[in-house]
């Protein structure tokens, strides 16, 4: 029996056989090539394949994942037309090298300046670039690109996993991935995430040279606990967790339709936590009580210039009347730091976390400002609309914002637009500086929403996206539980209410604290709500 640790990122038990997933790679021969508009041609017709297995997946992720986690694949497509990187590849050809070769090179390059960005979410993109260039290349030299391992609850070991890789599995014949390398933010760790299948990844390559196809391997997506040919003792107590699991699973599916009330009477809103319209079917799915966040970035991302106030408009009218009467709580552009564009022309920062980012932004460039509050003011009529601003730091900030959003209210009086006047403003408390002022704070707007993923960040000084650090950035620091405690008592003080919306939100071992120390409303993955709905109803707070 031998045992591996890894980073689980789907707290699920899986017990299968082990599948090895041997890469092909490609030969980048600096092979020549004479016939110039041949291999254009070879080219051409590799990339509409490659398109039309882009497509396919896409469709599957959809089903299988979400649509969320399909846009990776809406990238892709959108990479793979990318004109800088076709002229590039041309050039190559044109200079005599085979079709193959000037893929192969022009897709180290790409992925080599993504992999040098700052920028967090152009980091990923290296990986991407290196799927879509692997993908045209197997395409040129007629290899499948779909999986055909056969068998049933196959424990699928690899040293990494590209996103196409991880969906070319027949989800109904896989048990767990798991990777020798990759973050818990990865996109192998995402797309596991939302398909439910346990995983294990970063458990260190040694792990490939000890398993071998066919071994029965056990993971616990929970404790990142790989257990290769476990014994018997060790094969019957996994078992019993894992049927335990099932259970308490069907358990938590009871919970639908009921009240997110504990034992003793003490209720709280459970929400879900949304990147675009349509997410909003899971939150219905999951039976939440309401969106606690929006994240309204993604109008802003993977395009060429800003969008505008109709292209909002809609999209928050969507979100809006598919919710009905169920509160709707849209986060304001919280774009820099790992999320960018070019058209956006941010400066170049030596530490985007702490620089021209969410709030800063927007009030540093009001137009922008002032045509998403237009939009948001104008969708306020067709919901239940409550506007949140990220990042606040200081009074003085979201005394500005405000004075901005009365603005944009006046407007809209003078044309005689209709909007909601008594649309809730709210801030996000996700820095140390706003937890402590949270007392003053309160006083200037209508609720607190705990952004505990940076607030954990910035008040550990641990980079979230640095894979190193996890064991230092401890969320349940207790800093962060006094400060998430101070600003309830801040909120309350005021009479206004305070939410969650961070990952802890999920945490149900820390739901009991959550609750007695008066948080009003926590916000999940739309997949947590009947979990943590779950755990409420079994709480007693008094006594």
């Amino acid at each position: 029996m031998l045992k591996f640790i890894g980073k689980g990122v789907y707290s699920a038990i899986a017990i299968g056989k082990v599948s090895v997933l041997q890469k092909s790679y490609t030969d980048t021969t600096r092979l020549k090539a004479d016939d110039k508009n041949g291999e254009i041609s070879r080219l051409e017709k590799a990339k509409n394949e490659a398109i039309a297995q882009l497509q396919k997946i896409y469709e599957k992720a959809l089903a299988d994942a979400g649509e969320e986690s399909a846009q990776i694949f809406d990238i892709h497509l959108m990479m793979i037309d990318d004109e800088d990187y076709n002229d590039a590849i041309r050039d190559m050809i044109e200079e005599g090298f085979s079709a193959e070769y000037a893929v192969a090179e022009t897709g180290k390059s790409f992925a080599a300046t993504f992999s040098g960005m700052d920028d967090e979410y152009m980091r990923e993109r290296a990986a991407d670039v290196k799927d879509i260039s692997n993908r045209i290349i197997s395409c040129l030299k007629g290899e499948a690109t779909e999986n055909t391992d056969s068998g049933n609850d196959l424990i699928i070991c690899a040293e990494d996993l590209s996103p196409s890789e991880t969906m070319s599995f027949d989800k109904s014949k896989i048990a767990a991935f798991v990777t020798a390398y990759g973050s818990v933010n990865s996109h192998t760790a995402i797309l596991a995430r939302s398909m439910g299948i346990p995983a294990i990844i970063g458990i260190g390559r040694d792990f490939l040279s000890a398993v071998k196809n066919g071994d029965t391997a056990i993971v616990d997506g929970g404790t990142g606990e790989l257990v290769v040919t476990p014994d018997k003792e060790t094969l019957i107590t996994m078992r019993e967790k894992q049927q335990a699991e099932i259970k308490e699973k069907s358990l938590i599916e009871e919970n639908r339709g009921k009240e997110n009330i504990t034992i003793d009477g003490t209720k709280i809103d459970i929400f879900a936590n949304i990147g675009n319209p349509e997410n909003v079917k899971n939150a219905l799915l999951y039976d939440a009580g309401g969106i606690g966040l929006f994240r309204s970035e993604f109008i802003y991302l993977d395009r060429s210039s800003y969008p505008t106030e109709e292209e909002q408009f809609e999209i928050y009218r969507q979100v809006l009347s598919e919710m009905g009467d169920k509160k709707v709580v849209i986060r304001t552009l919280d774009i820099g730091s790992d999320k960018s564009s070019d058209y956006l022309d941010i400066p170049k920062e030596e530490n985007p976390a702490l620089g021209l980012r969410a709030i800063r932004l927007c009030l540093a460039r009001p137009e922008i400002f002032k045509t998403q509050l237009r939009a948001l003011f104008r969708a306020s009529v067709c919901g239940n609309l409550a506007i949140m601003f990220p990042m606040i730091s200081s009074v003085n900030e979201l005394i500005e914002a405000k004075r901005i959003c009365d603005k944009v209210k006046n407007e809209l009086d003078e044309k005689n637009i209709p909007y909601d006047k008594n649309t809730e403003i709210g801030i996000m408390i996700e820095t140390p500086a706003a937890a402590v002022i949270s007392d003053e704070l309160a006083k200037h707007c209508d609720f607190f929403s705990i952004g505990t993923n940076d607030l954990t960040q910035y008040t550990t000084a641990c980079d979230r996206q640095n894979p190193y650090l996890d064991k230092f950035s401890d969320t349940e620091n207790t800093a962060i539980l006094r400060l998430i405690e101070y600003t309830a008592k801040s909120a309350h003080d005021n009479g206004i209410w305070v939410g969650i919306c961070g990952e802890l939100a999920a945490d149900t071992s820390l739901t009991e604290k959550f609750l007695k120390i008066g948080i009003d409303e926590l916000s999940v993955t739309p997949s947590f709500v009947l979990k943590v709905r779950d755990k409420v109803r079994k709480i007693k707070l008094e006594g």
